[in-house]
């Protein structure tokens, strides 16, 4: 997440021996350490500018991205693919060069990383061992019938894009936002405390930190980096029935 120092050894290594880096990554301050490191680099991001095209979704543009990886592996090359933060969480291009690869014959292999989620449990002091954790995509939530915990802390990724079913562009409305609201109070009381969260990606940013009520969140300014953390809005309840039988078991089963 924040350039050099958060890379592994392992993986810089990778990144200084391969013959080619291939990277999607927005900070320019980390392309520009990419570049020094790499034998020849190739930078992705004006893939996006399909998305411009009509018919296009980001499904494409991700496609495309991929394909450009395995052009690189076909010629011969051996190439490493640089993404920021973990390259498997909220990177289908991964996933896909890899399982395109592998396909192929070609060996292929994901190195982990950093990721915003662990960015988030340092900053936040929040520990997702003490009342459980869940998380998934904002629209996600919205467009499935899934069970929340209330019990347990929720993080939401991408909520600026949340309903925002296009898939061609990279922002989303109040109105789409009100009606996340309007389906998390129906496990989050209106006036709950939620946060909004941007992990800083290099030594000049400062880490995003807001604690607004659920009800604002339509009218508070989002980016495409902002996570939506909600804590517990109540207590763990223990489940008594279980504690007894678990007691009531001889000491044989223990």
């Amino acid at each position: 997440m924040r350039m050099a120092g958060q890379v592994t050894p392992l993986a810089q290594s990778y990144l200084e021996t391969a013959d080619v880096v291939v990277s999607a990554v927005p900070n320019i301050f980390t392309r520009k350490w990419l570049q020094g490191i790499a034998k020849e680099f190739i930078c992705i991001l004006d893939h996006y500018d399909d998305c411009d095209v009509e018919g296009k979704s980001r499904r494409d543009t991700y496609r495309r991205m991929a394909d450009t990886i395995l052009e690189q592996v076909r010629a011969g090359k051996t190439v490493c693919a640089a993404f920021y933060g973990h390259p498997g969480i909220f990177a289908c291009i991964s996933h896909i060069a890899i399982k395109d690869a592998r396909a192929a014959g070609y060996s292929a292999e994901m190195l982990p990383g950093i990721s915003a989620e662990d960015c988030l449990v340092a900053d936040l002091g929040m520990d997702p061992g003490r009342t459980g954790m869940q998380a998934m995509e904002s629209t996600q939530y919205m467009i499935y019938e899934r069970k929340i915990d209330p019990t347990a802390m929720l993080v939401l990724w991408q909520p600026a894009l949340a309903g925002e079913l296009s898939l061609k562009r990279f922002e989303t409305t109040a109105a789409r936002i009100q009606v996340l609201v309007d389906k998390l109070a129906r496990d989050y009381p209106l006036d709950h405390t939620v946060i909004l969260y941007e992990a800083a990606t290099n030594p000049l940013e400062k880490t995003r930190i807001d604690e607004i009520l659920l009800r604002d969140l339509p009218t508070t300014p989002m980016s495409t980096a902002t996570t939506l953390v909600i804590p517990p809005a109540f207590p763990l309840k223990r489940d008594e029935a279980i504690v007894a039988q678990l007691n009531s078991l001889p000491e044989a089963c223990l």
